[in-house]
């Protein structure tokens, strides 16, 4: 056999995983672009964005009969409500940090999604996890301890706010609070994942309304469209965009998590780390020191630690351990709830850290 020689496996999986690097990285950088053009309207670009993935959900399912849309139930959209606060909350959060941080900086700002998931997931299920998952956990805490200590050689442009990286840490506290709730929600949904990013979407949209309404954005934008100094079709094309990659996001988790495995799909997200490091500098001319770079690399080794460490543990049912993110006190590996987690984590529009 030549050693190039690719079969039609090997070609779906790259093919994949180039989908879900391209997806996501259009969007952390065509939000970052939006943000940077209109600071002043983080909320109204959100709800758009929510707007469009329930406007694409809604005619995927015309195009194929396997996403089906729920009819609304006020008792399942009653009990739907945690889940959709904590995922609004998290999204405004995360909105709010990568508008006010760098684009090469973001995941650093978010740098304890990893650790803040364990403990939650500990907490709630009411097991402590092994050794190494605390290592991991610990890693991953100290690369984000790095990127945050004050360095003496960066421009004053280029430092992150204090109010920044506490929106970046509530941002991650809130996306670990989601994938704890996030679990015992899918069964109100006929444990569809489509169905669940229907109503989180349509909910999201419903609680953010009155707070776009209240903080003025309506009126801020006619005000902007009025100066000749704002580009109008950055936030218009840049909306659309965003909402678009952002539905596709969910489509590439969901193949990502059918197609690759737990290894491949920690490199790809590794590499794609790396992409938007690199990227941020030459689009954005963010700065990257020393500190930036260290604590990237210890971050994402941390997290590809943990991956790793998951992955064994998977696959050796033998060893009966308590799984801190099923919730299982036994090995049960369940993938419908791997797909939820991602999904849950690509609709966000600051995301795909993972």
């Amino acid at each position: 056999m030549s050693l190039f020689h690719l079969d039609e496996k090997t070609l779906k999986v790259a093919a994949v995983v180039l989908f879900y690097m391209s997806a996501a990285l259009v969007m952390v950088f065509v939000n970052k672009a939006v943000l940077n053009n209109s600071p002043d309207l983080p909320l109204l670009f959100l709800l758009l964005q929510l707007l469009i993935a329930v406007i694409l959900l809604h005619a995927s399912s015309l195009a194929s009969k396997r996403i089906e849309i729920p009819k609304f139930d006020f008792a399942i959209a009653r009990k739907l409500v945690p889940v959709v606060l904590v995922n609004i909350i998290g999204l405004v959060f995360n909105t709010l940090c990568l508008r006010d941080v760098e684009a090469s900086f973001f995941q650093i700002a978010r740098g304890l999604v990893l650790p803040l998931t364990i403990a939650v997931s500990s907490l709630h299920t009411q097991t402590f996890p092994s050794k190494w998952v605390i290592s991991a956990a610990a890693a991953v805490t100290m690369g984000f301890m790095v990127g945050v200590a004050p360095s003496s050689n960066l421009p004053a442009t280029a430092i992150p706010s204090s109010l920044s990286l506490v929106y970046g840490v509530l941002s991650s506290l809130f996306i670990a609070f989601h994938a704890v709730l996030i679990k015992s929600s899918l069964p109100y949904c006929n444990n569809s994942t489509i169905q669940l990013a229907w109503w989180t979407n349509v909910g999201s949209a419903l609680f953010l309304f009155p707070f776009v309404i209240l903080h003025g954005e309506p009126w801020k934008i006619l005000e902007m469209a009025q100066t000749t100094t704002w580009d109008w079709t950055v936030f218009v094309w840049g909306s659309l965009v965003t909402g678009v990659f952002g539905f596709l996001l969910c489509v590439a988790g969901l193949l990502s998590i059918k197609v690759t495995s737990p290894i491949t799909h920690m490199f790809s997200s590794a590499a794609r780390s790396v992409l938007q490091t690199l990227l941020g500098v030459l689009i954005f001319e963010d700065v990257l020191n020393v500190n930036r770079a260290l604590s990237i690399f210890v971050i994402l080794g941390g997290t590809m630690f943990y991956t790793w460490i998951k992955s064994v543990e998977s696959a050796t049912p033998s060893r009966r351990q308590p799984d801190i993110e099923t919730g299982n006190k036994g090995y049960i590996p369940l993938k419908t709830e791997s797909r939820a987690t991602l999904l849950s984590a690509n609709t966000k529009t600051r995301r795909k850290t993972e």
